[in-house]
């Protein structure tokens, strides 16, 4: 990443002992990608003689270390330089998964696992059923083979997205890994998108932040087409503290021309990559669903070129339950609750973080007093302040639901989301109790 060059920079002119180790195993999550990868090679090829030296060119001093994975070796190699008086590179070269043989074998698939067998490698707990990425994946790969202006863009991590390494060969030249390089690759979607081509970035949402300035700067202010394609945004995705995936609803949604979509189920998931990819207008971003697959089996067929048009899907009075993205099941099952006590609920399917549909909201006030907004993610700057805000002129009372703005880690999402209120038989309650004032 570009911080990481600063860095290097500027610690080339520091008159102190610091230590910088390039731990170097010819591999990234996936394979490697770019001019930089080329340099390192000839240095290990050359034993470090290479002059295609990227640390000398900036600045600092340099020690090659063939045997990475050797403990005496990295000893007296810390031993002479820990008290050096300048700046110094250790070129490291190790073996990923090293003393392991399944791993040393499937480097790309042991980068991150779940429990596995020792002896046969194979997970634990396998599932074989289909998978939002997936669904996004094969769309892509069919738009791949009939469009030659299609581009699958990923940072770094092609497995969690489905693209496998055959995958990938299949895919060829309009397959682009920009190795961990977000803010890149924002830029080069923009750019794609600038002269008539299709780029579909997939990323995970806690990787999404690094990248914005180009978001608002390169892509957003020029209003390039690009799509993002933004998995695990939802509490249930990445849980410890420096893979937090949603604060993207506040962050997103307060750049302008950017549309963010937030399905709720893999008919609805594929219709609205359809439309991101095919038109023209707008950077469109889409929240994927997290959890359990959920399937209709009947085609979504909303026309999602009319902008923050909202769906009714159960009509009643009294109280509305706006249930955004993933939270839209736990909408349903509030409202199926409430029925058993003679409430009937109206739902609501935004389909739309980025906006709001003004026009039903107005509806709303006819026969409706209180209004309950969920989303997965946290309140503060998010969708559903954007409705109280609305309201805020009105007697419509409004309570939002979703997560304190903290950085939350390690933790259980149903116990986090019970302590911040958000759990069936809570938002029952305050139903109940607020209709009963």
């Amino acid at each position: 990443g570009g911080e990481a060059f600063e860095g290097l920079d500027y610690a080339a002119t520091l008159n102190s002992n610091m230590i910088i180790i390039a731990n170097d195993n010819d591999q990234s999550i996936a394979e490697n990608h770019g001019g930089l990868y080329r340099g390192l090679r000839e240095l290990r090829e050359s034993n470090g003689e290479s002059p295609n030296n990227i640390f000398k060119a900036l600045g600092l001093d340099y020690r090659f270390v063939a045997d990475g994975n050797d403990l005496e070796t990295l000893i007296d190699v810390f031993k002479d330089v820990k008290d050096i008086d300048h700046p110094i590179v250790l070129h490291i070269v190790t073996q990923k998964g090293k003393g392991y043989a399944i791993a040393e074998q499937n480097k790309e698939a042991f980068h991150w696992t779940m429990p596995f067998d020792l002896e046969t490698g194979k997970p634990k707990e396998e599932d074989h059923g289909p998978t939002y990425a997936g669904t996004i994946a094969n769309y892509l790969m069919e738009q791949i083979k009939v469009d030659p202006t299609v581009v699958a863009i990923n940072a770094g991590t092609p497995g969690g997205f489905g693209f496998t390494p055959e995958w990938r060969k299949v895919a060829g030249k309009q397959y682009i890994d920009v190795g961990i390089a977000e803010e890149h690759a924002i830029a080069m979607s923009s750019g794609i998108a600038k002269n008539g081509g299709k780029p579909v970035f997939n990323v995970y949402s806690t990787f999404l932040q690094r990248t914005y300035d180009q978001l608002v700067q390169d892509l957003c202010v020029n209003n390039n087409s690009a799509v993002i394609i933004n998995h695990y945004a939802s509490v249930y995705g990445m849980n410890d503290v420096t893979h937090l995936g949603f604060f993207d609803i506040p962050m997103l949604t307060s750049i302008p021309n950017l549309v963010y979509l937030a399905p709720t189920n893999n008919e609805e998931l594929l219709a609205m990559t359809e439309y991101a990819v095919h038109q023209h207008e707008h950077p469109v971003a889409i929240r994927v669903p997290v959890g359990e697959f959920t399937s209709t089996g009947v085609a979504d067929t909303t026309d999602y070129s009319i902008l923050n048009k909202s769906e009714v899907t159960r009509r009643g009075e009294r109280i509305a339950l706006l249930g955004l993205g993933n939270f839209y099941h736990l909408a349903n099952q509030v409202a199926d609750e409430l029925a058993k006590d003679g409430i009937n609920a109206t739902v609501v399917n935004p389909k739309f973080a980025s906006g709001l549909d003004e026009e039903l909201l107005e509806e709303l006030k006819a026969n409706h007093s209180v209004v309950f907004t969920l989303e997965d993610g946290v309140v503060e700057g998010g969708w559903g302040q954007r409705v109280a805000s609305f309201y805020g002129p009105s007697n419509m009372r409004v309570k939002n639901y979703g997560i304190a703005k903290e950085f939350h880690d390690r933790y259980d999402a149903t116990e986090l989301l019970r302590e911040n209120g958000v759990s069936l038989e809570q938002i029952v309650t305050d139903a109940k109790q607020v209709l009963s004032v």
